[in-house]
């Protein structure tokens, strides 16, 4: 070796340059500091401009040429190294798009990008050594090094989009992980055991469906029987982190075998839905097999119980989503769990779904919210590539169906369902990362559908090159073991034992079914549920809603009452004064403060509250305040949540712009909180229709289809003010068209105190049932509109208000019924008028709505008054209809019954302020009318 003395930066020949560059890869402190510090300033600025060179480029060439000294060898040799590390960059970042992801083997197109010519480097530069310092685990290796090992942890049945996350820790978190093992698990003997029982169980459950129930829908897994192991291997490896819980949530595709292999539901309650021998237990309810959920308890091989939820699903698909997450989180809640460590929800998607259904942007876009955070939620994409008959390029314009996930920060693993061992890579990686980062992540693992749709559908009818494509393929647990036949970590006889075993079992499990003194299994309600019950209202136990003078007066201080030094707006300040004065009897309450009263009530009684909604902190119509802002420093208060040190928790929050996802969060909040108050409020009621999925399927008939109780409270601003079409109805008529068997109580109050006894019997009442408040407007500061002190310490709900005009000593002409708003309309018209002799009864709560109530109500009245229904609706919009249908012309056949509406209409409002007015003044004259 050259002596060192003899050279230096601006010196030197091929030979010493090349070694020393050699041993400063391997170890900068062996070479002398003036060489190393220049070594260091080329490597830092590295990416600047450099000499452009041409694709036949050596190292080897250009040393050679005559008249190059030392140091512009080793710029050279820099600029060669550049290049080097384009190329790794575009593996990490392009590397996906030649993955062998696709168990079908669908050609991929070509990426020049991924081949050292792209970058000028040759054949020749294959063995020569490059500095690899971003890569884990090693800092040199050849270039034919650095790209076998670019192609095994990117390329093969892997591929990884994470280059889109901006945090540097996050990336080079997941670099090490994926490149230092070449993205490949090692797996144990009993694993690879594990993972072909799994495979089995699920491909001879599949075949002995297909077989026993010829014809009968199931919706195969088969083509994506990986599943099953993958969900297997997330769960133990979930119980490993220390999850307590987890909830999961997926469509009707493989959701029978998820139900046997997974949730340990028994088979023979699975076959006697398929037999359907026993129509009279589920006459005018209950759901399809493949809709059903399950509850399950599991001891992981590490010993630690798990409990498992599967939430029921409707056919809508992705909506469930979540409802999954509200679930978890009440879940974490309930443990106390603010870090999100406990629980855990894990999604299974339909890549069309995925791609096509904004719910899905609703959810991902919940997940780093603060009130709706989980600590990270496993999206797994069935990939079928295929949805219902409509293939990728006619359902998404994106590449994959996962790319509305690139809108978070975190990594998207498309994965080969045919690979099992890299199936289970990916999930070990996945929840290692959740662990890490507590955000969610996403798996692809792309498959195939067997059959069509439905065992009833023919794919070859619209996909015949495809389907003859796949009728070919042996299943994935044939592949898998002829692969560990090959390794020589398994027998053909121990295989054969194993699916012996599981058919076995099957068969056993049928004969119990079809047995005639078979008992079925049933799910106990969770421990959280017991003591509340559903049904018709009439099992219901009246509560006293009413609380202390003493504990008014405090509450109501405490609702005002700030820190020390902070300054809120000054008109808060003038408002929290009214209020203080309301807590001390000098002045009636508002509906924000009865509504406040009614919260700080139930959480100083240890009742956990949950509020969120659209501005929901402030209240869209500036009426609530509970949470006030400093003017000064911006910083935030929330007085109702600092009340007492021992007072339940309260969480109100603004919601993102969102109705479905929101609402679907809260009604699966509300699943699993039966003793706390949960509520949502939409901005205005119209918009609700927005999340009309989440009303249909899930509030309004998950009590019919899935005995699943909630006490969901919607609260929807409703009232017509010439606002507007889009700004007045929340649709009540809607809603009252939906009402059956007493499965949602539908209110329109119209007092502050009947507000604060509502919510509060909504939670103190055991009967469990969801409740739609067409919460008012104009009345949040219509003077008229007020209650007493005296209300709200004695006394409770009244599902109708007598008038206070008492007919004892007058005769009454006519008696007037409605509803909410119109009946301070109502009642100034009549003072105006001196009509003492129309009587104006209240309907507070329109369902349910017993006879027994509306005859005590009309009582005082003779026989043949005319009742009239007024409301402030079209005449095909509001409650009329529900009333009509419901007594038609007359109540009881004592009173006869008209309606009083606006004309029927196909919008619910004029956008004219003025018409309005002109509208309102008609019905007011015909509600009068001589």
């Amino acid at each position: 070796m050259a002596d060192e003395r003899d050279h230096s930066p601006s010196t030197g020949n091929l030979e010493y340059v090349e070694e020393l560059y050699a041993r400063f890869l391997r170890e900068p402190s062996s070479v002398p500091e003036d060489w190393r510090g220049y070594f260091e300033r080329l490597g830092s600025d590295r990416f600047s401009a450099r000499p452009q060179l041409g694709p036949s480029f050596t190292a080897r060439s250009v040393f050679a040429a005559g008249g190059r000294n030392g140091a512009d060898c080793v710029e050279d040799m820099v600029a060669l190294q550049d290049r080097v590390d384009q190329l790794i960059r575009a593996y990490r970042v392009r590397g996906h798009l030649v993955a062998k992801i696709d168990p079908l083997g669908l050609p991929r197109p070509p990426q020049p990008e991924l081949e050292p010519e792209f970058y000028g480097l040759s054949e020749g530069d294959t063995d020569r050594t490059f500095s690899t310092r971003t890569i884990a685990g090693v800092r040199i290796l050849t270039l034919g090094g650095i790209l076998e090992r670019l192609r095994n942890t990117y390329c093969r049945s892997i591929g990884v989009q994470f280059m889109h996350i901006d945090s540097l820790p996050v990336k080079n978190w997941l670099q090490d992980r994926m490149e230092g093992t070449e993205n490949r698990l090692a797996l144990t003997r009993s694993e690879q055991i594990r993972i072909l029982t799994s495979l089995t169980d699920s491909v001879v459950f599949e075949d002995f469906l297909r077989k026993k129930f010829l014809g009968a829908k199931s919706f195969s897994l088969e083509g994506s029987e990986s599943l099953i192991p993958l969900l297997d291997i997330a769960i133990e490896k979930a119980g490993e982190q220390g999850i307590d819980e987890v909830v999961i949530a997926m469509a009707h595709r493989g959701r029978l075998n998820v139900l046997r292999n997974i949730m340990d539901k028994n088979p023979s309650e699975i076959f006697r839905e398929f037999d359907d021998a026993e129509p009279e237990r589920h006459m005018g309810g209950w759901d399809v097999k493949y809709h059903l959920g399950w509850s399950k308890n599991r001891i992981t091989e590490s010993g630690r119980k798990v409990a498992l939820s599967l939430c029921f699903n409707p056919s809508h698909l992705e909506f469930v989503n979540t409802v999954a997450m509200g679930r978890t989180r009440a879940k974490q809640d309930r443990a106390g769990d603010h870090l999100r460590q406990t629980g855990m929800t894990l999604l299974i998607h339909g890549d069309a779904a995925f791609a096509g259904e904004g719910i899905v942007q609703e959810t991902l876009n919940l997940s780093e919210l603060a009130g709706y955070r989980v600590g990270g939620a496993v999206h797994v994409i069935l990939n079928n590539q295929i949805g219902f008959t409509t293939l990728p390029e006619q359902s998404r314009s994106s590449v994959y169906a996962t790319d509305v996930a690139k809108m978070l920060q975190i990594p998207i693993f498309h994965v080969n369902g045919e690979d099992p061992e890299a199936v289970a890579q990916v999930v070990s990686l996945a929840l290692d990362f959740r662990r890490e980062f507590r955000r969610d992540v996403v798996i692809d693992m792309y498959a195939y559908r067997r059959f069509g749709h439905n065992e009833g559908d023919e794919p070859g009818f619209t996909q015949p090159l495809l389907y003859e494509a796949i009728r070919k393929r042996k299943s994935t647990r044939q592949g898998y073991l002829e692969h560990l036949l090959k390794l020589g970590e398994v027998t053909r006889k121990e295989a054969d034992e194993i699916a012996d075993e599981a058919r076995r079992i099957l068969e056993d499990e049928l004969a119990a079914a079809r047995a005639d003194d078979y008992i079925h299994a049933s799910e106990k309600p969770g421990r959280v549920w017991l003591g509340y019950f559903g049904g018709p209202e009439t099992q219901a136990h009246s509560v006293y809603t009413g609380i202390s003078d003493d504990r008014v007066r405090e509450l109501m201080d405490g609702l005002v009452r700030l820190p020390e030094g902070f300054t809120p707006h000054k008109k808060i300040v003038k408002g929290y004064q009214l209020r203080r004065e309301m807590g001390q009897g000098a002045r009636p309450f508002d509906w924000g403060a009865a509504e406040m009263l009614a919260i700080a009530s139930l959480v100083s009684e240890g009742v956990r509250v949950r509020l969120t909604g659209q501005d929901s902190e402030r209240g869209t119509f500036s009426h609530r305040h509970s949470v006030v802002h400093d003017v000064k420093d911006g910083s935030k208060y929330m007085p109702v949540a600092n009340l007492s040190p021992d007072q339940a928790p309260v969480e109100i929050v603004n919601s993102p712009l969102s109705e479905a996802g929101v609402l679907g969060f809260e009604y699966g909040y509300s699943l699993d909180t039966p003793d706390g108050l949960v509520l949502w409020e939409a901005q205005f009621g119209d918009f609700v229709n927005a999340a009309q999925v989440i009303i249909d399927q899930f509030i309004i008939s998950g009590e019919d289809k899935w005995r699943r109780l909630n006490g969901l409270v919607m609260l929807l601003p409703h009232g017509f003010e010439g606002m507007g079409p889009e700004h007045s109805s929340a649709r009540l008529e809607r809603w009252l068209s939906l009402t059956a068997e007493d499965n949602i109580q539908i209110v329109n109050l119209t007092t502050p105190a009947q507000h604060f006894h509502a919510l509060r019997r909504q939670v103190l009442s055991p009967w469990r049932k969801p409740i739609v408040m067409m919460s008012p407007k104009s009345l949040l500061r219509n003077p008229a509109a007020v209650s007493g002190f005296t209300e709200f310490t004695r006394g409770h709900f009244h599902p109708i208000l007598a008038d206070e005009i008492r007919p004892l000593d007058r005769e009454i002409r006519r008696v007037l019924i409605c509803s909410g708003k119109i009946y301070y309309d109502l009642k100034a018209e009549r003072e105006k008028r001196g009509r003492e002799d129309v009587a104006i009864l209240r309907f507070e709560q329109l369902y349910p709505l017993h006879d027994d109530a509306v005859r005590d109500a009309l009582r005082p009245y003779p026989e043949e008054t005319p009742v009239y229904w007024v409301q402030e609706e079209p005449e095909n919009m509001g409650a009329w209809p529900h009333v009509r249908k419901r007594f038609l012309d007359r109540i009881h056949d004592r009173w006869p019954l008209t309606g009083i509406t606006r004309p029927e209409s196909a919008s619910p409002a004029t956008g004219s302020a003025a018409a309005h007015r002109v509208e309102q003044g008609i019905l007011l004259e015909a509600a009068f009318a001589e």
